[in-house]
């Protein structure tokens, strides 16, 4: 069974390179797309991920912020911050499992096959 990914992003174009890049991996699939945290966090409840991927500054609700309260709720589902900001943010990796820069997105996939094996 595909693990199913949750990817949150206020930017469009993100988005729809991370589902793209998910729809070329074997063994995930994308099962939301969120805006902003407070989306994130309803469509995590509503389709329990086997992984999130969260930008760090949406709005509405930023990943950082997001984060603690889909620990709270999905404490078993790993949360990699997927953000511009990944060296101001090394604090971070208490709340989240992994932060990764988005300069540095072609590690992402090998994050994700750490934390959510397929």
């Amino acid at each position: 069974m595909a693990k199913r990914i949750l990817v949150a992003d206020d930017n469009s174009l993100i988005r729809q390179t991370l589902c793209k890049l998910f729809e070329s991996e074997k063994g995930y699939e994308i099962c939301g797309e969120a805006k902003n945290g407070r989306e994130a966090i309803d469509l995590a409840m509503q389709r329990r991920p086997d992984l999130i991927i969260l930008d760090w500054a949406m709005p509405v609700l930023n990943g950082l912020d997001a984060a603690p309260e889909l620990k709270r709720l999905l404490p078993d589902v790993p949360i990699i911050l997927f953000t511009h900001h990944a060296n101001a943010l090394l604090r971070v990796e208490l709340i989240v499992d992994r932060v990764v820069a988005k300069t540095d997105a072609s590690t992402l996939m090998g994050h994700v096959k750490a934390l959510a094996p397929s």
